[in-house]
């Protein structure tokens, strides 16, 4: 149980090396080598010398077991938070004022204003059938319907079905602001958190067609096969990553349809995405971590000295003699070359421009991870032509959430609590009328 004061007082020693080597594999992937040193070394610089430990507590969030040590130093008193896993590698690590990580795992999620739950029912559904099939649920207004129905399509890494990050629950803000409105919603949990074990020992083979699009096809289909739904207006709303494929899965869908020989389904009737990326993935990921990496390092020059390691990484993936051959402990995030491969010729806003349907596509301002670079390529793509409407929300970040001061946000913010704005949800449901 002691682990975490062990840890700390490594760090007190400026023994980082040692810190590093505890962290587990997909830790170590998004942690540039010497960012552990730069960050304890940032916070001593800021609130002066580690002094001692104190209390030990353990906090549970999102199911981690994380133990919580306030630590003294010579001008304020901080939280440092380590969590290990059965093998007692360390899995997160974080340091945050005093008693934050107790008020995330207290706050609770609340319905937001623009919901109204007397207006719809949910249905617990399973999308997908055989080995991989998926718990999922359907919002579905009151009334005789059909509907006009929506499909959420998560962003990277495992995610429930309404994308949480404590306490929020941006999916399922979605899901009830639309359905109070008239609009059927589908969200199901992602495959990559309903079968993680078994997606960790197949992890040499995933691409991008078993993480998300297989999963986002078998949903539309439920949704064709449901009397609530009106068959032809069905839409797919992708978020983050889901954004960045929704041209992809619509394209999927397409041929799909074209080799049915069945009775004749119609297409998808439109595409939302939000905050979906325009560019390579690898150059999207590169400038988020040196983003985040920039918040604890200040100095240019040893940031760029420590983000050489991922920029290594990213010349491998643009590399296609070296990228084939290349372990995944040489490409970003551990992510093995089948993936970066899939997504090489990947160019998400030339596809959108092929698909001939209508799209509306949303970003705020605030969002460090998606940001308006993205939001320009898809306009220089699409704005003149197949993208009925483009949105730019001033002080919104990934989540489509308010961020304080409403400058460029941090990782902190995920964890403040909030609602997918109201405006948001507007603009879905004017779209779709």
């Amino acid at each position: 149980m002691d682990d975490s004061r062990a840890i700390i007082d490594l760090m007190a020693r400026g023994e980082y090396s040692d810190v590093e080597q505890r962290l587990a594999a997909r830790v170590k992937s998004v942690v540039p080598p010497g960012m552990i040193a730069a960050s304890w070394q940032g916070i001593e610089q800021q609130v002066g010398r580690f002094q001692r430990q104190e209390a030990l507590t353990i906090v549970t969030l999102q199911g981690l077991a994380i133990q919580v040590v306030t630590c003294v130093f010579a001008r304020a008193e901080l939280d440092v938070n380590v969590a290990f896993d059965a093998a007692g590698e360390i899995v997160s690590f974080t340091i945050t004022p005093v008693g934050t990580l107790e008020q995330q795992a207290n706050a609770t999620y609340s319905t937001p204003p623009y919901a109204r739950p007397e207006h719809f029912h949910e249905l617990d559904v399973n999308v997908g059938q055989g080995e991989w099939v998926l718990p999922g649920t359907l919002s579905v207004p009151e009334g005789a319907g059909p509907f006009p129905a929506v499909v959420l399509v998560h962003g990277s890494g495992p995610a429930d079905r309404d994308e949480t990050i404590p306490p929020n629950k941006p999916f399922r803000d979605l899901a009830w602001g639309l359905a109070s409105q008239g609009i059927a919603v589908l969200r199901y949990v992602k495959r990559t958190l309903q079968y993680a074990a078994r997606m960790r020992q197949e992890l040499a083979a995933l691409t991008v067609q078993t993480e998300v699009i297989d999963d986002a096809l078998a949903a539309i289909s439920l949704l064709r096969d449901r009397p609530e739904i009106d068959l032809t207006r069905i839409s797919v709303l992708g978020h983050s990553l889901g954004g960045f494929l929704a041209p992809r899965i619509a394209a999927a869908d397409a041929v799909r349809l074209s080799g049915n020989t069945g009775a004749t389904l119609p297409a998808i009737r439109s595409l939302i995405i939000l905050a979906g990326s325009a560019r390579p993935f690898e150059d999207v990921l590169l400038e988020q971590l040196t983003y985040v990496a920039s918040l604890s390092i200040t100095d240019p020059a040893t940031l760029q000295q420590q983000m050489a390691a991922i920029r290594q990484q990213v010349a491998i993936v643009k590399d296609p003699t070296r990228l084939s051959s290349a372990a995944a402990t040489d490409l970003p995030l551990n992510i093995p070359a089948d993936y970066w491969l899939d997504l090489r010729d990947y160019k998400p806003a030339l596809v959108a421009q092929n698909l001939n349907l209508p799209m509306l596509i949303l970003q705020g301002t605030s969002d460090y991870q998606v940001t308006t670079a993205d939001y320009a390529i898809w306009q220089d793509a699409l704005g003149d032509s197949l993208a009925d409407r483009m949105i730019l929300y001033p002080g919104l970040g990934h989540t489509f959430m308010p961020i304080a001061g409403g400058g460029m946000a941090k990782p902190a913010d995920y964890t403040v609590a909030g609602h997918v704005a109201p405006e948001v949800i507007q603009a879905i449901v004017d779209w779709l009328a």
